[in-house]
């Protein structure tokens, strides 16, 4: 495991062995990791976030530049509770209408929760708070210059770079949503999260060993695995 996803930390490891019935200690982990490893950074939780997880969406944006030197703009809406990605879009170029517009198809048929936490970023201008007032959304803007204090979809931002954008180049928009859409699949389905115990966004099963032997299922072009346990035939 550590071979085979080299940006995963020991918790990654521990949850996925968690994940088929195998439960070692934080010493055999130590003892067994490769000494050049960086050990991950420690995340800085605000009360408010822990109090309102359940009723709590986070957005923002990031760039991507592709392989012609295009840069897009992914848009990201994050709930909190699970840490689900309902929704995201990419453009080259956003406005406050089109963001406006992503946040009412994440959350359709009268679904929104009470909270959006967002920067203060000039997109959201007066037709994208128009919008989301008419949802119901309570909007919570984070200090100027403060992204630490929306630190679950900066996470999340870091965790696609890191984890998938920094070993791909796009070649356009439709290459880089497909890109993201597998990552995606594998971040809601198959990887683990310390903040959800141990989990899936989608909880997933543990297999104890009676189930089979474990075999390795590559996802996201091979740079991650799944782990799962398969009954001899």
């Amino acid at each position: 495991m550590w071979q085979a996803n080299p940006t995963w930390g020991s918790p990654r490891i521990q949850a996925e062995l968690a994940k088929l019935g195998i439960r070692i200690s934080d010493s055999t982990l130590r003892k067994y990791r490769p000494k050049h490893r960086r050990r991950p950074s420690a995340q800085t939780w605000k009360t408010f976030l822990h109090n309102h997880a359940r009723e709590l969406v986070a957005i923002d944006f990031f760039t991507v530049p592709t392989a012609t030197f295009r840069v897009l703009y992914v848009f990201l809406v994050l709930a909190h509770e699970r840490r689900k990605i309902p929704h995201f879009n990419i453009t080259d170029s956003p406005s406050a209408l089109w963001t406006a517009q992503q946040v009412v198809e994440a959350f359709p048929f009268a679904t929104s929760p009470r909270y959006l936490l967002r920067d203060r970023d000039g997109i959201y201008g007066l037709e994208f708070q128009r919008r989301t007032e008419a949802l119901g959304l309570e909007q919570v803007r984070i200090a100027p210059r403060s992204p630490w204090q929306s630190p679950y979809v900066e996470r999340l931002i870091g965790s696609l770079r890191r984890e998938c954008l920094d070993h791909v180049i796009p070649f356009n928009e439709e290459h880089l949503r497909g890109i993201l859409t597998d990552y995606l699949t594998y971040y809601h389905r198959h990887r683990t999260h310390r903040s959800l115990e141990q989990d899936c966004p989608e909880p997933r099963a543990v297999e104890p060993p009676d189930q089979g032997k474990i075999v390795e299922l590559p996802l996201v072009g091979g740079l991650h695995h799944r782990y799962t346990r398969q009954a001899a035939a």
